[in-house]
């Protein structure tokens, strides 16, 4: 299902905080702001952390500033559209695919390390996995409404019958 105008609306209902779905939205786009300032030495003059370009670097990415900056846009932008609730579906993904480059990023410079005391992959895992349930508790909700009466739908295409079960 593609995006709709609705997808790009700011709505009350977004920010029921007696929703458990909405808190978690909240805080899975709240989580990535500290990410994106980790980034920089300087956030008002977004001038790079240099220990963090050297991480990229070492993970493969080149040129690493292109990379940073890519990184925090991302970031920012799911973060963004999570705590406003704005493309929930899309932008939960988008964080998922984001924190699991991390993991990637992160086994490459460290090798294997699971837990965050030792600087391992446990937090961008638990977090790339509750945006992902974040998605799925969206998806079903759009698909849920696409079935309410009075609700517009795409019609299927014209297929032959003997096609149709």
């Amino acid at each position: 299902m593609f995006p709709t105008l609705d997808d790009f609306r700011i709505k009350a209902s977004n920010f029921d905080l007696t929703k458990g779905s909405n808190v978690l939205r909240i805080i899975c786009g709240a989580f990535m702001f500290p990410h994106v300032a980790g980034k920089f030495a300087v956030l008002s003059t977004l001038t790079l952390n240099a220990g963090t370009v050297g991480f990229f670097a070492k993970a493969g990415f080149t040129p690493a500033p292109f990379w940073v900056y890519l990184a925090a846009a991302a970031e920012s932008l799911t973060g963004i559209c999570l705590v406003l609730g704005l493309c929930t579906r899309y932008a939960a993904l988008g964080a998922a695919a984001v924190l699991g480059i991390a993991v990637y990023a992160l086994q490459v410079v460290k090798g294997f390390g699971w837990t965050w005391n030792t600087g391992g992959y446990e937090y961008p895992v638990f977090w790339a996995i509750v945006c992902i349930a974040v998605a799925v508790e969206e998806w079903k909700s759009v698909l849920a409404a696409s079935k309410r009466p009075g609700t517009i739908v795409a019609k299927e295409p014209a297929t032959s019958m003997a096609f149709k079960a």
